[in-house]
């Protein structure tokens, strides 16, 4: 990882998410597709445990694990997924997933998540999901979430008055003993990657 930066989280949070995104960059296909595998089957056992009715997830770009073969699963049992679209003013939208938006007409939004090609519902919309599933850098054993700097998500996170249960999609090497804070940032309760379900005492 990278030298500490004592005192100074925003650029210990710059050195990791760029370290981060070079080994997601670097990733050897065969080892994309045994994790794609792995995180589709602990997705799955999650919200089968679970049993949400709604759910919030994302389509994931090239190099973030992969939760495509999930949704397909999710619309399959019925399970409505909301997909995040983000705005100019920090706020998320949300279209719901129709099992067409693989490879989006419409291209990537302000900060390089595929957008669905489903109506945009408002930033209230999440209030009805009951499991909410958030791309992350890396997630720490304490729970807490470092994302890729935009703050969408904590912002979102934050805002909810009665959250459902969080979880954040890592690769395992991604799952760290401490990440830098910043007084905005949000938690998570727990992680999916492609081994393991971690959950987090509050």
């Amino acid at each position: 990882m990278p030298p500490a930066h004592d005192g100074d989280p925003i650029a210990a949070k710059r050195a990791l998410r760029a370290e981060l995104r070079e080994r997601r960059r670097t990733r050897p296909q065969h080892e994309r597709e045994l994790a794609t595998e792995g995180l589709t089957r602990q997705l799955i056992a999650l919200a089968s445990a679970l049993g949400p009715r709604a759910i919030s997830c994302y389509l994931a770009t090239r190099d973030e694990p992969e939760t495509r073969p999930f949704l397909s699963w999710a619309a399959e049992q019925g399970i409505r997924v909301l997909l995040p679209v983000s705005r100019d003013d920090g706020l998320l939208d949300w279209a719901p997933y129709d099992g067409a938006d693989s490879d989006s007409a419409e291209g990537l939004d302000v900060i390089g998540m595929p957008v669905p090609t489903t109506e945009l519902l408002g930033p209230i919309a999440i209030n009805d999901v009951g499991l909410i599933l958030v791309p992350a850098a890396a997630v720490d054993r304490t729970g807490m979430r470092l994302g890729w700097g935009r703050g969408y998500f904590d912002k979102t996170l934050g805002s909810m008055d009665r959250r459902p249960p969080v979880f954040a999609i890592v690769h395992d090497s991604e799952v760290l003993d401490e990440l830098p804070r910043e007084a905005h940032d949000q938690g998570v309760d727990g992680v999916v990657t492609p081994s393991a379900i971690h959950r987090f005492t509050p």
